[in-house]
């Protein structure tokens, strides 16, 4: 039987050659650090699983069925739910409700966002103070800003509180959600929109801002640069090109994702409706037609994940320096 070698240190003392253990040990702290991923990562996998990629995957099921009522449906039929959604007149005027929608929420709020992160960037004192005030918004429920939106500040009563400032102009009461001629209730769903979403976008910008070398502004008024627009056209807003894009990405989907301001302002009105609700509305409304909703939606996930793309090649997302 063979006995580990020794070696002599320099005060003599005999010490034991390395043996077998530490391969074990190594594999012992793989096998730990394995456990410790997935002990944090498990339950958000279980989560993503049960809560996105099995309904979604439900529901492309539902959609090629006949279900009315019920989530376990027997007669299949094809491509018909599809064809039916596509030429339904309510959910077509929802796609072109989305339209408007994005293309007033998106820029403005791109905007806004970068205009504030500009301002706080800026500050000298109480930076944190502000950044903070600024995301706090993005922690109310759209739920809740949009009843507030809709019962104190566009009540369209005398002493709502729009209508009171318009009354010290002399402009009489608006009905803001009313029937829309003119359309207010735009102003009312962007407004109460960009107050809920700019904050965190704003972080997002400021983030950006702060990655940004100072030697760039420093050689540019070297160069002869005035400071102002001219820097912020020529070196500040293409050092955000890529959060940019990622903010407009990110403001596209949560714009065709928009649900609770419509439901919460427009109530039971016909006219802008934007998808989801028109589909929450088929699904879960007299006729509960889980098949068509179903169809719906996926209509809908094929034009986010189109639009998604296009607008990817379009500004670039995801394509490194080399390749700009």
């Amino acid at each position: 039987m063979s006995t580990p070698s020794t070696t002599k240190t320099r005060t003599g003392v005999p010490r034991r050659a390395p043996t077998e253990a530490a391969p074990a040990r190594h594999q012992r702290g793989v096998r730990g650090r394995t456990l410790s991923f997935w002990l944090f990562t498990g339950p958000f996998l279980a989560g993503l699983l049960v809560f996105v990629y099995i309904p979604i995957g439900w529901s492309l099921w539902l959609s090629f069925f006949e279900a009315r009522a019920t989530v376990n449906p027997t007669e299949f039929v094809g491509f018909d739910n599809y064809a039916t959604m596509l030429s339904d007149g309510d959910f077509v005027r929802s796609l072109g409700t989305f339209t408007v929608f994005a293309a007033l929420v998106v820029p403005v709020t791109w905007a806004f966002s970068l205009a504030l992160a500009l301002m706080v960037h800026r500050l000298r004192f109480m930076k944190a103070f502000f950044r903070s005030v600024f995301f706090l918004p993005t922690a109310v429920s759209f739920v809740a800003a949009s009843l507030i939106w809709k019962m104190s500040i566009f009540s369209g009563v005398r002493f709502g509180l729009m209508n009171t400032v318009l009354d010290l102009f002399g402009i009489e009461n608006i009905a803001w959600l009313a029937n829309p001629n003119p359309p207010w209730y735009w102003l009312v769903i962007l407004t109460v929109r960009l107050w809920l979403q700019s904050g965190f976008y704003m972080i997002l910008f400021l983030a950006a801002l702060q990655n940004i070398p100072d030697e760039l502004y420093e050689a540019a008024a070297i160069d002869g640069a005035r400071p102002g627009w001219q820097t912020f056209w020529h070196i500040t807003l293409p050092q955000l090109r890529a959060t940019s894009t990622a903010v407009i990405l990110l403001l596209l989907v949560a714009a065709y994702q928009a649900f609770d301001e419509f439901y919460n302002l427009l109530a039971k009105a016909t006219w802008g409706q934007p998808p989801l609700v028109e589909l929450y509305k088929m699904a879960l409304g007299e006729n509960q037609d889980y098949g068509r909703g179903s169809a719906g939606a996926m209509i809908l996930t094929v034009l986010i994940c189109a639009v998604t793309l296009l607008q990817g090649r379009f500004l670039g997302f995801g394509r490194g320096d080399d390749a700009k």
